[in-house]
């Protein structure tokens, strides 16, 4: 029993560390291949500092660019973006699997326990079915989404040009990562040209919903329909945080940050900064124009990002959800952490509170650190911070004239953020061989 027990944690270290090789080789790939003339528009080599940020923020599906996209990049150079973009938002592991599975090789339990790792699924069993269900669906949405965008984007650039744009932005939309091409139209501009139009708004929005609540809860969709009841317990913590997580954010900003505005602009302004904050990263306002208080509020809703086992980034939902179940049982001096009726393991409130820890010092002290390096006010850089850690990709413009020391930071932070903290860990730190010996044990005081 307890060579097994040491097998699948020498097994889980591996897959963590093929994780995140599959994820480095990615972008060193999509670095030299954007680096190619053939890549931007004016046919020149783009300086390697460019072309490494670009397939970062891309393969960890942020949205964070040096560059405007639709301006410095060819037709070519903007589909190499938006493969990186799919991979990434997809899991390197995912892709590679079904790559495996459509040549028709055998696929070995490393492979299966690797993707059970990558897609935070329960269990190996059944894995390579839920493979196949995962990228069929994710076609079929993405699909749905790039038609939906055509009516709009062929009537405003055309054929040709509005077929790739709905593809392009359906894509980036899935996987929240961010990326647009409206700089034709005005550099770095996101989707601000479509603010008040509520189509685009309501397909983007639920794009990133839809990418963003998890592959596992599709499966439940698929297997359970809306039968909520039947649901597992993640999916249930996920549906609920993500609407909640969505509609309060949005009162803020209905209240204190769009008053300004009619009550149509207000309601659809509110709940698209609201969706998009959690890991998508368009904008369709000005965030300069924001009050600090809401800047801290869209920071802090980017660190939590979106759902494990998702297209999306950050603490997670269910991270953020056990951490606040947790205090509760504190607050009402109960023994276990409960959630509709089912207990939740130890493990996972140990886990909640040191990936609360790591996300919390990696965001303060790289944003007091690009604060020290650029001049910057601390408020902006933790702006900066939070959605690159967080994988969104929304800026208050500074990342295009950051030194290159800033930019390497936003790097480290986009990885992390996209593989995850825990697992950098778990690959970097050897698993430790447990045995039933216990040191004493000794009280000491909290609060």
């Amino acid at each position: 029993m307890e060579k097994r027990k040491n097998l699948l944690k020498k097994r889980s270290t591996v897959s963590f560390q093929i994780i995140i090789f599959g994820f480095l080789l990615l972008i060193v790939a999509g670095s030299l291949i954007l680096m190619l003339p053939v890549a931007s528009a004016d046919r020149s080599v783009t300086p390697f500092s460019d072309t490494v940020f670009t397939a970062v923020s891309a393969v960890c599906v942020t949205g964070l660019v040096t560059v405007d996209t639709a301006t410095h990049w060819s037709v070519f150079g903007q589909a190499v973006i938006l493969v990186l973009i799919q991979i990434g938002g997809m899991g390197v592991v995912t892709i590679g699997l079904a790559i495996i599975s459509i040549t028709g090789k055998k696929i070995g339990l490393w492979q299966r326990s690797t993707m059970q790792e990558s897609i935070s699924a329960p269990q190996v069993g059944g894995i390579i079915k839920l493979t196949g269900f995962i990228i069929r669906t994710s076609a079929i949405i993405e699909t749905c989404g790039a038609a939906l965008l055509m009516p709009v984007f062929i009537r405003d650039f055309g054929v040709g040009r509005g077929i790739w744009y709905s593809f392009f932005h359906a894509v980036s939309a899935f996987c929240n990562a961010g990326f647009d091409l409206m700089g034709i139209r005005s550099g770095f501009s996101s989707l601000t040209s479509y603010a008040d139009n509520v189509y685009v708004n309501i397909v983007v929005m639920l794009l990133i919903i839809i990418g963003g609540i998890s592959f596992m809860t599709w499966d439940d969709f698929k297997v359970n329909k809306f039968r909520l009841k039947k649901f597992s317990l993640q999916s249930k913590i996920i549906l609920i945080t993500s609407l909640i997580l969505i509609l309060i954010p949005a009162v803020y900003l209905f209240f204190f940050e769009y008053g300004d505005k009619p009550l149509g602009a207000r309601i659809l302004y509110s709940f698209f900064q609201s969706v998009t904050t959690r890991t998508a990263g368009f904008n369709t306002t000005n965030l300069n124009g924001m009050h600090d208080s809401g800047k801290l509020i869209m920071t802090a809703l980017m660190l939590i990002g979106g759902s494990p086992g998702s297209t999306a980034g950050g603490m997670k939902t269910t991270t953020i959800a056990v951490l606040f179940l947790s205090a509760l049982t504190v607050f009402r001096r109960r023994d276990d952490v409960e959630s509709f009726r089912r207990r939740i393991p130890e493990e996972a409130i140990r886990n909640a509170g040191a990936i609360l820890f790591m996300y919390m010092t990696l965001f303060l002290a790289t944003a007091v650190a690009i604060s020290l390096i650029e001049g910057l006010p601390l408020i902006t850089c933790m702006f900066e911070t939070g959605s690159a850690l967080g994988t969104v990709g929304l800026t208050l413009g500074i990342t295009p004239s950051l030194s290159l020391a800033s930019r390497i930071i936003l790097m480290v932070l986009m990885f992390s953020g996209r593989v995850g903290g825990l697992t950098l860990i778990y690959a970097a730190l050897p698993s430790r061989t447990d045995t039933d010996a216990k040191l004493p044990l000794e009280r000491i005081s909290i609060g």
